[in-house]
């Protein structure tokens, strides 16, 4: 057998650049790059290897080992998962930084290849620096943290050992059913072993996402359910994207007269006005989708893993309504008594628009739809309008932003206010350009994750970031990044005041305003921050806008700059894009306050609404 002698670092970073990917019909890395920060448990050796490698394996300094990985599954949210990033930190601090991202990436289904620095495996030095001890399991580090958060975790404590790891990282990381974040920690001193690794294991791998196609006599029962129904309905989701599957879902929809509601990570799979589309489902969905919703008989599931906020806790759906859940993982389709249909989403929605044949739904269910979707844009319109108000509203400056946004700039925003106002009212207007991070709803994914688009779409279109002055605050430093790099983005900083979502839900549920807006916490004298000077001077272009009109000359401005670009507006607080689905959040079952006991009055009413699952 041929061997080639290489250190455990080099061998992991031979293998790594010998992976390769299908994208549009071309061989693309696999690994487009590497995001790291060195420390003294992986500055020694693993950089070494890296560095060697720079012009095919490209590394970029990020500033905060959570932004890094949060950027690291953007990248692979905007390529839908065909193409992967490596997220690489020293040990202790910097490996923990990285277990926020990794859930983030976990709940969303996102492949992020996580390397961290790891304790001795020899003990020779022990304790060394930034390790903790377990008195009782001498085997534990930081790095076991990440078992809740990632679908492969291994420890490599002898060289020989990533023979048989990385490929199944790989291949658990390129699994649909399974995909999500894969770990390993690497014990410093591993690192630096050589070994004679076979030369086969660095033979260049072209590697394609498996497409699971589903049982027949599953696909026998969707079929004769979806046709009993008097009142389908799909619920379109990320898995669609991720499947490629956007036309058979569009397609299969329109053919057979069923309207078509999207999920948080589903929106964009359409444009906004596909005659099929009937809105955003759930919590902070359209009035639209979640009428249709509530009097659907059956509801075709498309890659979806059906979170409360799709669900409205489970309460937007009749009780007696049927479903056909269709997922590449079983664990997603087999929820709440659904006809599980395990499948790859395109192959599947394939198999059962042949089988229908010339089904069709009821036209008047089908135009029931349309007149809903009419309805709730014209809602959307009146709260986006201008007004002469001295504070503008969030829906007016999404309106704005949407509108003056080009086809194929993309939109990224997560966690906050924001979440609701952009599903509600952001009109997608060419598939795949819309990134709302409400899987794990992690503040600071915004900027973050505007660089790992910024990267991926490589200067087609822009990248536009729209964060909440909460977000901004707990993680900016990746504008910094961008300039450095030249991945211009973007940015428009709402500021009002605080949290202010979670101050509405807050005030909801009987509760006074409390540590969530700036003036209602304990602060000697509240004060605004200039986000404009601060982002200047990480190196970004900026403006300040007082009203819609600023913010217009804004954007048109920022359309002609060359890197990233940040605008600040303040926005109201206190007004909101309505909703009508319900969340089940809990509220005190008993309180002195007669506000808590009417809204845990109106608490129960909503869980005796809600459909339970097994």
């Amino acid at each position: 057998m041929l061997t080639v002698r290489l250190t455990m670092g080099q061998a992991l970073v031979r293998y790594l650049c010998n992976q390769f990917t299908i994208i549009d019909g071309k061989r693309e890395p696999l690994f487009a790059g590497l995001f790291g920060i060195f420390g003294h448990g992986n500055v020694t050796c693993i950089s070494e290897a890296l560095e060697a490698v720079q012009d095919q394996l490209p590394t970029w300094r990020g500033q905060n080992e959570q932004s890094m990985a949060l950027a690291a599954m953007a990248y692979a949210k905007a390529m839908r998962r065909r193409q992967i990033m490596v997220a690489l930190s020293s040990i202790g601090p910097g490996a923990l930084n990285m277990v926020t991202a990794a859930g983030c990436a976990h709940a969303n289904r996102i492949p992020v290849l996580i390397l961290a620095g790891d304790i001795f495996a020899n003990r020779r030095p022990d304790p060394v620096l930034q390790q903790v001890e377990h008195f009782n399991n001498p085997t534990t580090s930081v790095n076991d943290a990440f078992k809740a958060v990632t679908r492969y975790w291994d420890r490599i404590t002898h060289p020989e050992q990533i023979i048989s790891s990385l490929p199944q990282a790989v291949a658990t990381m390129l699994d649909p059913g399974d995909c999500g974040p894969a770990f390993l920690g690497l014990c410093q001193d591993t690192q630096e072993l050589a070994f004679d690794y076979p030369e086969a294991f660095f033979t260049p791998t072209v590697h394609t996402i498996p497409r699971l196609r589903p049982d027949r006599d599953r696909v026998a029962k969707a079929v004769e359910l979806i046709k009993s129904a008097k009142r389908p309905l799909i619920i379109s989701g990320g898995g669609v994207r991720y499947s490629g599957a956007e036309k058979e879902v569009a397609d299969f929809a329109l053919t057979h007269g069923i309207p078509m509601a999207e999920t948080i990570a589903g929106k964009g799979a359409v444009t906004h006005d596909h005659p099929a589309h009937v809105g955003p489902i759930g919590v902070i969905g359209s009035t639209s989708a979640n009428e249709m919703a509530g009097a659907a008989d059956v509801i075709v599931a498309i890659g979806t893993r059906l979170q409360d906020f799709t669900t409205g806790s489970w309460t937007v759906f009749a009780h007696d309504a049927q479903f056909v859940s269709i997922n590449a993982a079983r664990y997603d389709a087999t929820k709440h008594r659904a006809l599980a249909v395990v499948g790859d989403a395109k192959e599947t929605v394939t198999e059962l628009a042949a089988a229908l044949g010339g089904w069709k739904a009821d036209a008047a269910w089908t135009n029931k739809g349309k007149t809903a979707f009419k309805a709730w844009n014209d809602l959307v319109d009146q709260h986006q309008k201008p007004t002469n108000a001295a504070v503008p509203t969030y829906a007016q400056v999404v309106g704005l932003v949407n509108t003056w946004a080009a086809p194929n700039d993309t939109m990224v925003t997560a966690a906050g206010g924001l979440p609701g106002e952009t599903a509600k009212g952001w009109r997608v207007k060419n598939p795949n350009t819309f990134d709302l991070e409400f899987g794990f709803s992690a503040m600071g994914y915004e900027i973050a994750g505007g660089w790992g688009h910024a990267m991926a779409k490589k200067g087609d279109g822009e990248t536009i970031v729209m964060v909440g002055d909460g977000s901004y605050l707990m993680m900016n430093s990746d504008i910094y990044s961008t300039v450095l790099t030249g991945h211009k983005m973007i940015v428009v900083v709402c500021d009002n005041g605080g949290f202010a979502v979670i101050n509405r839900l807050q005030n909801f549920k009987g509760t006074p305003s409390f540590n969530n807006l700036i003036k209602d916490s304990r602060v000697k004298q509240p004060f605004a921050v200039n986000f404009a000077q601060h982002a200047a001077s990480m190196g970004a272009l900026t403006r300040h806008c007082e009203s819609l009109a600023d913010l217009e000359a804004a954007l048109a401005w920022a359309k002609t700059t060359d890197r990233t670009t940040v605008i600040s507006i303040v926005t109201d607080a206190y007004a909101w894009v309505p909703g009508d689905a319900d969340w089940d959040v809990g509220v005190p079952e008993v309180s002195d306050r007669p506000e808590v006991n009417k809204a845990r009055a109106h608490h129960e009413t909503i869980r005796k609404k809600q459909r339970i699952g097994v």
